[in-house]
């Protein structure tokens, strides 16, 4: 009882002593506070940009009029020794501020000081650490620099340089560079396996100054070399399994032909491609078919998809890479028996003026895909009033079947643009989706991604963009039950294409560049 009496005298005494504060005179009302300096900026972020500018951002600080920047290179938030770049009177106008052309493959510390017109309350430094990306003074390699076993590089001559690295190795090690390659900024380097993917680094000692990936060239033995003018037909009829045929850069007639065995088609030269006028009808005997680095045009085709599933047989892997496919009527593929395939791949292909006329673009209608991947594609000028994947549900004849859909850094402009559509038509129950690093752009499609309830309610976004779209971030305006199925996360950037009429859909917004959203070859 002693206790609780303490406590309330003393309680009393601190109302007593608010009560005589709330009493005094308060004309002296604070309305500033005066600091002994300046903040120093926050919400500091460094982003490189073009493999050696740094862009930098920050709040700006009360009462600043400028800030300092200093760039020290080889460092990591020591700020040891002198900067390499010292910067005074940048003004929050300025920002974001970007430096420009420090030096490559280095560890580099950034610091930001707000200057204000009292220069006793500059404030401390705000750091941020980056490392700038290897140059690129590695010229493009025209596919006359490519051989089967070796490959010639170029960069601009008299740069300091040491040698070139190779990944995978190659028996003879790094190539040492010459007094002659050096001036002269090329070298042809030999010993290479064909058909193989290479790294290629120009180095000047430690430091990288350029990077170029390339494929060698094919590798000739036990391939068919179809000269220009052939008869494809004719070859076709007659191939054995497996068989690879090599076509120049020629134009080759097939009409609606029906394809009755496993053959791999490809263009002797990725920037040479042949043209293959028709379509493809994959018959009972076809295990696998690919497609490189061709162009498959449909404009004398009889109005069918670009390929076309014809029998309820077990089917192995249509793969469709580095290629264009254009003028189709119906749509990209379909499959309309009970087939069993055991993939579709189509990765690296333009994919435009695809009517989908009586048909969906990709169109599954009776059969089992087990996995879907279209990827680092553009789609454009296609399947405006039709649904861009269409796979009906025929679950029950395929038991314990788990379809997979992947659409991965495609840029997809225009499809599905109508209001009884979607990109989502999947009702082929236990499907998976992934819809990552995509740009859906110039659309409405009425029905959302899908009002599906078989679609993948699980189904994977991330770091995709939307621009002028309708109903695939948010419900606008969908019908109750309409909305099955959102990407919330997504951004709204416009992408600033260079040309999307022409095709040419070359980003100019910086974020989409920098996260790298869509198809990979407009970065």
């Amino acid at each position: 009882m002693k206790k609780l009496k303490k406590y309330t005298y003393v309680l009393g005494l601190a109302i007593a002593a608010l009560t005589t504060v709330a009493c005094e005179d308060q004309s002296e009302e604070i309305t500033s506070i005066e600091y002994s300096r300046y903040f120093a900026p926050i919400n500091l972020e460094a982003r490189v940009l073009n493999l050696t500018d740094v862009r930098l951002t920050w709040t700006p600080s009360q009462g600043a009029t400028s800030y300092n920047i200093e760039v020290f290179a080889n460092d990591s938030l020591t700020f040891e020794g002198e900067p390499v770049v010292s910067l005074t009177g940048i003004t929050a106008d300025q920002l974001p501020y970007t430096i420009e052309d420090l030096e490559g493959d280095t560890k580099t510390s950034l610091r930001v000081q707000a200057v204000g017109e009292d220069s006793s309350k500059t404030s401390t430094w705000s750091s941020v650490y980056v490392k700038t990306e290897p140059e690129q003074l590695f010229m493009e390699v025209s596919d006359d620099d490519i051989e089967s076993t070796e490959v010639t590089l170029r960069w601009p001559a008299g740069i300091s340089v040491t040698h070139i690295t190779i990944s995978p190795q190659i028996e003879s090690g790094d190539y040492q560079l010459s007094a002659e390659e050096i001036a002269n900024g090329v070298a042809t380097v030999t010993g290479l396996a064909p058909e193989t993917d290479y790294t290629f680094r120009l180095k000047n000692g430690e430091k990288t100054c350029g990077t170029q990936n390339v494929t060698s060239g094919l590798n000739l033995e036990g391939k068919t070399v179809v000269e220009a003018g052939a008869d494809l037909v004719s070859l076709l009829d007659n191939s054995t399994e497996g068989e690879i045929f090599v076509l120049p850069q020629s134009e080759f007639n097939i009409g609606d032909y029906e394809l009755d065995n496993s053959v791999t088609l490809i263009s002797y030269k990725p920037s040479r491609q042949a043209t293959i006028n028709g379509r493809i009808k994959l018959g009972e005997g076809v295990k696998d078919l690919t497609l490189s680095s061709l162009i498959m045009d449909g404009s004398t085709s009889d109005g069918g998809q670009a390929f076309d599933f014809v029998d309820a047989v077990t089917y192995g892997t249509l793969t469709i890479e580095d290629s264009e496919i254009r003028n189709y009527e119906k749509g990209f593929y379909y499959v309309s028996k009970a087939s069993t395939i055991e993939s579709i791949n189509i990765d690296n292909c333009l994919i435009h003026d695809i009517v989908c006329s009586g048909g969906d673009m990709f169109d599954c209608r009776a059969g089992y895909i087990k996995t879907i991947n279209l990827t680092n594609s553009t789609i454009w000028n296609s399947c405006a009033e039709r649904d861009f994947i269409r796979y009906d549900d025929k679950s029950s004849n395929f038991p314990g079947a788990t379809p997979t859909i992947l659409v991965d850094h495609c840029t997809i402009d225009g499809v599905s643009n109508s209001s009884s559509r979607r990109l989502f038509y999947i009702r082929f129950k236990g499907n998976k989706v992934t819809f990552t690093n995509n740009i859906v752009s110039n659309t409405e499609p009425g029905r959302g991604f899908t009002d599906s309830s078989n679609t993948d309610p699980e189904t994977v976004f991330s770091n995709n963009n939307y621009f002028n779209t309708k109903n695939l971030i948010s419900n606008d305006g969908l019908a109750e039950g309409k909305d099955l199925l959102f990407d919330a996360e997504g951004y709204t950037f416009d992408p600033g294409y260079a040309n999307a009429a022409e095709g040419d859909f070359t980003l100019s917004h910086e974020d989409l560049i920098y996260y790298q959203v869509g198809d990979p070859r407009w970065y």
